[in-house]
């Protein structure tokens, strides 16, 4: 089937939603998501959405704290973009009916304290905010009639221009949609718009441990590079440096803000370490506290460390982090008493498809917003909770453009494109292609990609994917598709493409940090690593 929308999103995270809901004032969307609208990292957002909320915090302050944890790859006119503009979305989304958690007496915002920043300036839902805005979002869309969204539709590739009856690229390229696999069909259907919004969020799960939903292969990135848009700044992917250590639990975060409220990370012997590798001790950046934590257990050869907040009343423990004191007392740990085993886990995806401020792509027609956008605003390491307010902050400033040019938009021709071509008749036993290569991508990315990373890794891992992506094409044109081959393409694609950005960059920055390169080099490489497929 056939089917034209003036927006198509493709995602249903924060950024996805809330930009629905605001160009659907002048426009009929269609919202697609590969499984149900909750199923996004959004949903699992434990710490909050950082804004100047306070009068005892500063515009300037909060900038200069995200430009220090970007290490010299910020866009500083972004950073003072989002950080400005920020308070008045944090706002709005009260207004869409999000519960932050009330200051004293009722009033303001109890606001939280996170690694990184130098104020308390993060508004949260106790430990649950990113669903708390998901569901307040969602009523919101299920009452809107512009507003279609298509649960278990899965976007495989883009429609660009140039594929459209012979056209040449001579001019630049748009996109015209997507195809999408309909996962409850097995139909491949043809979605045309006269805009199309990449909201597919991180690509967590390329690597083998880490907090991110199974949803988070990438897609957006993937879909994007082979389209020919231009993706930046892939190298820098942030481990979160707590994750729930148990074996039987599916990877759990523990929030940055446990850390914020005093908790202390020891190792096998109770004894606290962070002062030993960053001066800010447990509350340095992601990066920093994530390459501690990894160096400590190199050292000991211990399987985690642990993170201690048995110190702080107990109830009040309860009241501040409800879900993670239910989950790990569901496996044995009482927070209230002992500490949280805890490792590093990939967490989330600071680079993406390359966007300017208004959310537009190098390719017409193509928008991206965020975990699958660059905006500029992370840098090299993004600062704590600096990603919902940049996803709600990045989606209203697209709907203001998308506003002033949607009549333009309406009036481009309306090409005609072919349906997707289906490959053999036969299935794919997907037991002996896709866990084999679905294992390997993620078990060698962590071995050879991960937290600390050298020069001879990266270049055996680029051999062992380009075998790899070679055979993933081979099938995925010969066989029936199926949602986890479509999902591995994409998994293949990106981490790719982070080695590629890996090895460009030589020194030792942020998020990435390679032995060989160990010193940051600002004269050859304080620009973004952009790569565009050719």
């Amino acid at each position: 089937m056939t089917a034209y929308s003036d927006v198509l999103i493709i995602g249903s995270g924060v950024s996805g939603l809330s930009f629905a809901l605001k160009v659907a004032q002048f426009s009929k969307v269609t919202l697609i998501t590969k499984k149900n609208k909750a199923d996004t990292a959004t949903n699992l957002a434990q710490g909050g959405v950082a804004a100047v909320l306070s009068v005892e915090d500063s515009i300037e302050d909060h900038i200069s704290d995200t430009l220090r944890s970007g290490d010299g790859l910020c866009n500083e006119e972004i950073v003072r973009i989002v950080t400005t503009e920020g308070p008045d979305r944090v706002r709005e989304l009260v207004d869409f009916g999000v519960r932050f958690q009330k200051g004293k007496n009722g009033e303001g915002f109890d606001l939280g304290m996170e690694g990184g920043h130098s104020a308390r300036r993060v508004a949260h839902a106790s430990d649950l905010t990113g669903k708390e805005i998901e569901r307040a979002l969602l009523e919101q869309i299920a009452a809107n009639p512009n507003i279609e969204v298509l649960e278990n539709h899965l976007a495989i590739d883009l429609l660009v221009e140039s594929k459209a009856k012979g056209r040449d690229r001579s001019n630049g390229d748009r996109c015209l949609g997507a195809y999408v696999l309909n996962r409850l069909t097995g139909e491949v259907e043809t979605r045309t718009a006269g805009v199309t919004v990449l909201c597919t969020g991180g690509c967590g799960k390329v690597y083998l441990y880490t907090t991110n939903p199974d949803i988070a292969t990438g897609d957006g990135v993937a879909m994007a590079y082979r389209a020919g848009a231009k993706v930046a700044n892939l190298e820098f992917i942030q481990f979160h440096p707590t994750c729930f250590f148990n074996r039987e639990a599916k990877n759990f975060l523990i929030s940055e803000a446990v850390r914020g409220e005093g908790g202390v990370l020891i190792n096998q012997q109770g004894v606290p370490f962070m002062k030993k590798y960053d001066k800010r001790g447990d509350l340095a950046t992601r990066d920093a506290v994530a390459r501690g934590i990894d160096a400590e257990m190199k050292a000991s050869g211990a399987d985690c460390v642990f993170l201690d907040i048995s110190h702080k009343p107990a109830a009040f423990l309860m009241e501040r982090f409800p879900n993670i004191y239910k989950i790990c007392k569901q496996y044995g740990v009482d927070l209230t008493t002992k500490p949280i085993p805890v490792v590093p886990a990939a967490h989330y995806m600071c680079g993406g498809v390359l966007v300017d401020e208004w959310g537009q792509t190098s390719m017409g027609n193509l928008m991206a917003f965020g975990e699958t956008a660059c905006t500029g605003l992370h840098g090299a390491n993004r600062l704590a909770s600096n990603s919902l307010l940049e996803a709600v902050v990045f989606a209203h400033r697209g709907a203001l453009w998308l506003k002033d040019h949607i009549t333009e938009i309406r009036q481009h021709e309306k090409l005609p494109v072919e349906n997707w071509r289906t490959g053999g008749a036969a299935i794919l036993d997907e037991s002996i292609l896709i866990k084999h290569n679905w294992d390997q991508v993620r078990q060698l990315m962590w071995d050879y990609v991960g937290i600390v990373r050298r020069k001879k890794r990266l270049e055996l891992m680029q051999t062992r994917l380009g075998w790899m992506l070679k055979e993933i094409k081979e099938h995925f044109y010969d066989y029936l598709l199926t949602p986890d081959l479509v999902e591995l393409r994409n998994l293949a694609v990106v981490a790719d493409l982070i080695v590629q950005s890996a090895s460009l960059r030589k020194e030792s920055r942020g998020l990435h940090y390679i032995l060989d390169y160990p010193e940051r080099n600002d004269q050859d490489f304080s620009n973004d690593t952009i790569i565009q497929r050719k």
